[in-house]
């Protein structure tokens, strides 16, 4: 099983209950401490380092050593350019440090060859017998881990993501680099990073969606990225909790700068350096394991749709994102009455309306957001929408929405433990109308 072949994605309508439905769990999770960059000296602050300190904690949170692992599943990906793999393709320029560092692996990226070769207890007992070199990002990430587990690759999987965040230009890597900026890329390119079509089209929808529904964008907005960031300072590993709060209010949120407006630079998460670990395991493994098992009920990756110009309208990013809920409850066997914790993407805030009316999570329906976000989505309230605190809350580590709901489930959330029931979760990486979900319950039946 590679990600070149796709025949694991579950990736369109129709495919039913995943056959693998409660045959896995996860067992542990792990963070490095979150820095805003690295500095490019501190050698104990390389990527390479941090995944060693989050997949230790990701071990010794599910009670287990590193000989028990038998699947590395490291992904390589690159924030600092996209589609890099391997190579961090616009920089950063400096002398390379005495080998092993020789290339940026184990710098500002690293690969799983790098990982075993610089972390002997890893393999020390030539345990692990699975390591593909193409492994996704962390939303398509977990589900390749869990549908690897359940098709016998492995039965201990350690899946590890790296959040890299470099001087100077971000995210401007591959075609981005580039002198010139043909066909299509000629509108989008120019203005700066790969995601700039995603920061437009989703401003785009959801200004239609104001206009549409008579909805005030901050009216809309700002309770939901207040509560999140008031969530993240209740992880001990959030970027703000441990690098210093925010403090953010209204009128700081109102009359901040503006990036695609009227979206505030506060829409957006803010880029760090860290790595977050997982452990995935078969169902009858994490039974005897140090925490009550999170089992994992569906993953979906793939689209739900795109533009048919060059900007998406609000009709297709609605219809999209329904599609994909549809994608989730199906292959889950759920339905929106049956989700407890909900905590979508948010590196723009402005996905969030779509996917909470999509998902139909707590009754919600076309046009409602407003005046659900603005009544009680607290922790300790009936409706703990994003109760990790998820990308806005925590920095740009992808991984607060996975570690909340596994520990709501777990029922080890502590500070921020809900009141309600917490026995279903939805959690994803899934930027714009991408379907990367996960679907957990406490039950694997």
């Amino acid at each position: 099983m590679t990600t070149e072949d796709r025949s694991w994605r579950r990736d369109r309508e129709g495919l039913g209950v995943w056959n693998g439905r409660g045959k896995t769990a996860f067992a542990g999770w792990g963070m490095s401490p979150i820095d805003r960059r690295w500095d490019g000296v501190s050698m104990d602050r390389t990527l390479g380092e941090y995944c060693k300190v989050a997949a230790r904690a990701a071990l010794e949170d599910a009670g287990l050593k590193p000989e028990d692992v038998d699947g590395l599943f490291m992904c390589p990906d690159n924030m600092a350019g996209a589609n890099s793999g391997a190579s961090a393709s616009w920089g950063p320029s400096r002398p390379y440090f005495a080998p092993p560092y020789d290339s940026e692996d184990g710098l500002t990226i690293v690969t799983n060859k790098w990982l075993l070769a610089n972390w002997p207890e890893l393999n020390a007992n030539k345990n692990v017998t699975y390591a593909p070199d193409a492994v996704p990002s962390i939303g398509e990430g977990l589900g390749f881990t869990a549908q690897a587990v359940v098709d016998g690759k492995c039965k201990v999987g350690l899946y590890i993501y790296t959040a890299n965040n470099l001087d100077g230009r971000y995210r401007r890597g591959g075609t981005f680099a580039a002198p010139k900026a043909p066909g299509a890329s000629q509108w989008n390119n120019p203005w700066g990073a790969n995601v700039i079509d995603l920061q437009l089209n989703t401003t785009f929808a959801l200004t239609q969606y104001c206009q549409r529904y008579g909805v005030d964008w901050d009216d809309l907005m700002f309770p939901i990225v207040m509560q999140e960031h008031m969530n993240g300072l209740m992880n001990d590993w959030g970027f703000y909790s441990t690098n210093g709060a925010s403090h953010l209010n209204r009128e700081d949120y109102v009359n901040s700068r503006p990036i695609t407006s009227p979206a505030h630079i506060w829409d957006y998460d803010r880029p760090v350096n860290a790595v977050g670990a997982f452990i995935v395991t078969t169902a009858e493994r994490a039974k005897d394991m140090k925490h009550k098992p999170v089992y994992i009920l569906n993953h979906n990756q793939g689209s739900g749709g795109s533009a048919r110009s060059s900007s998406i309208t609000l009709d297709e990013y609605e219809a999209a994102n329904a599609k994909v809920a549809r994608m989730c409850y199906e292959g889950s066997g759920l339905q929106a009455k049956d989700i407890d914790i909900f905590n979508p993407y948010d590196g723009f805030s402005s996905f969030l309306p779509f996917s909470l009316e999509a998902f139909g999570w707590h009754g919600v329906g076309k046009g409602e957001a407003r005046d659900f976000v603005n009544g009680d989505i607290s922790i300790h309230g009936p409706h703990p929408y994003l109760s990790g605190g998820g990308n806005l809350g925590n920095g740009r580590t992808r991984t607060a929405m996975y570690i909340d709901s596994i520990e709501q489930l777990r029922g080890t959330a502590g500070e921020r433990q809900v009141t309600v029931k917490a026995e279903t979760a939805i959690c994803a990486f899934a930027p714009a109308l991408s379907a990367a979900y996960l679907v957990l319950g406490s039950d694997p039946h």
